[in-house]
């Protein structure tokens, strides 16, 4: 049930909620209204028959000002004047009472002389007020009440030019005039009510059902969008991950082609020049020097230091473009290797603090760790001349920070493709490429600061590439 509310629109749901709510005030109010309109005609007819007692049945009573009874001449004049009377017809009872309770008069006989406990009508009448209310007994009462349902009225009975309470006096009415009046009254109060309450249920209702066509409207071009902009974030994390393996291919490709290319240099012109270069050393021993020019060996040293001069370059440069089987190796141990090769090419002592932990990196990360270490220091043995050279590599499951410091002289980062130092350019493109954010921190006199930060991948495609 609160599931199939839910899926209702909202000026559905304000239906199936106010109605009731609507509903039951209306009922709740129109019958508060009810009673009042019926109290008040009780009220007002209560009082219109209260004047026709103190016309009629207050001079009458008048004895009881001097005495405690009043005689048979008044008794038999108020009977007359509940037979075929106006009077009559609108009472069908009546007593007056002593102020202590006791019945003088009653068109019951048998009720006169009674003396009963004084009731709350009563007690008001003889206080100089008038009391009118709904009586309703299922039996008759010990004071006679003739009917179940009568209008019970109260009224003082004063004393002539005094003013004086001298007894009280008890009528009942048939609440056919009553019941007639109020219901008509209640009719109409119920009907406007009702009137009234539907007119602001409807009005209301036309505002809320606005509003949620609004809503349902908006709900559903926002779905839309959703849907859409979903459908575009699962396009672009495809577009990501393609992108992602095309640059993992390309680092592999790119250190495959440096590996052949130097395995050609070695190969190739590198064998070459070593047959040059020994066949120099030979025509060096076999040739002594002559004065007369026939054999100079002098004039081939020249020649022989040039070639071993390329062959050293050539095999230099070949050793540098082919890194080393690293697919087996962590990432302490590649930034360790890393940190020795260069000391041992250029018997410089280089600072290591290596905290990473041996977790599952890729090989385009491993790949980027040893070029950035690579060529960070070869920056710092050819412009710092190998200064206070200091290496740390930290990280987490998910970072890989590199950091190269050197005490040297320092540069402008800003100048530095202008001065042609493009292996800046070529690492900051190699660790971007990867993923990771690349900064220099360079000024004249304050040394340089190279850091590297490489996102850890661990997904079985990028561990195997």
């Amino acid at each position: 049930m609160k599931t199939f509310f839910f899926r209702l629109s909202l000026s559905q749901q304000f239906m199936l909620l106010s109605f009731p709510i609507l509903l039951a005030g209306t009922l709740f109010i129109g019958r508060w209204i009810g009673q009042q309109v019926e109290d008040s005609v009780v009220h007002r007819v209560g009082g219109v028959t209260a004047l026709y007692v103190d016309s009629f049945i207050a001079p009458h009573a008048q004895a009881l000002a001097r005495s405690d009874d009043l005689p048979d001449s008044d008794r038999e004049a108020l009977t007359g004047l509940l037979k075929d009377t106006p009077l009559g017809k609108r009472i069908a009872g009546l007593k007056i009472w002593r102020p202590d309770g006791t019945v003088v008069y009653s068109n019951e006989p048998d009720q006169i002389g009674k003396r009963f406990e004084l009731e709350d009508g009563l007690v008001a009448a003889l206080h100089g007020e008038i009391s009118s209310e709904i009586s309703e007994r299922n039996e008759t009462s010990t004071h006679g009440q003739p009917l179940p349902r009568v209008i019970e009225t109260y009224t003082p009975i004063r004393a002539d030019r005094q003013g004086k309470i001298i007894a009280a006096a008890e009528f009942y009415q048939h609440p056919e005039e009553v019941d007639r009046e109020a219901g008509a009254a209640q009719r109409q109060s119920w009907m406007t009510f009702a009137a009234t309450m539907l007119t602001i249920y409807l009005a209301l209702f036309a505002v809320v059902r606005r509003g949620s066509e609004t809503i349902v409207r908006q709900q559903r071009d926002l779905s839309e969008k959703v849907a859409q902009l979903t459908a575009l974030n699962a396009q672009n994390s495809l577009l990501h991950q393609r992108v992602k393996r095309a640059a993992e291919r390309a680092t592999a490709l790119n250190e495959n082609f440096l590996q052949r290319l130097s395995a050609d240099l070695h190969d190739g012109p590198g064998q070459d020049l070593g047959f040059a270069l020994m066949q120099l050393k030979t025509v060096d021993g076999s040739c002594p020097s002559a004065a007369d020019g026939k054999c100079a060996a002098g004039n081939l040293e020249p020649v022989r230091v040039a070639v071993q001069s390329a062959l050293t370059d050539l095999r230099a440069i070949s050793a540098d473009l082919q890194l080393p089987d690293i697919r087996h190796l962590s990432l302490p141990e590649l930034a360790a290797r890393s940190v020795r090769d260069y000391e041992t090419k250029t018997a410089s002592k280089v600072q290591l603090d290596c905290t990473v932990r041996d977790v599952p990196a890729s090989m385009r990360v491993k790949i980027t760790l040893c070029r950035v270490l690579q060529e960070s220091l070869a920056n710092v043995y050819r412009h710092a001349q190998g200064k206070n050279a200091r290496v740390r590599v930290t990280g987490d499951d998910e970072t890989l920070v590199i950091e190269v410091k050197d005490e040297g002289p320092g540069f402008q980062p800003g100048n530095s493709r202008r001065h042609g130092r493009l292996g800046l350019a070529g690492m900051r493109e190699r660790v971007e490429v990867a993923g990771g954010t690349f900064t220099i921190q360079s000024a004249a006199g304050q040394g340089t600061t190279v850091r590297a930060t490489l996102p850890l991948q661990t997904n079985e495609e990028e561990l195997h590439v």
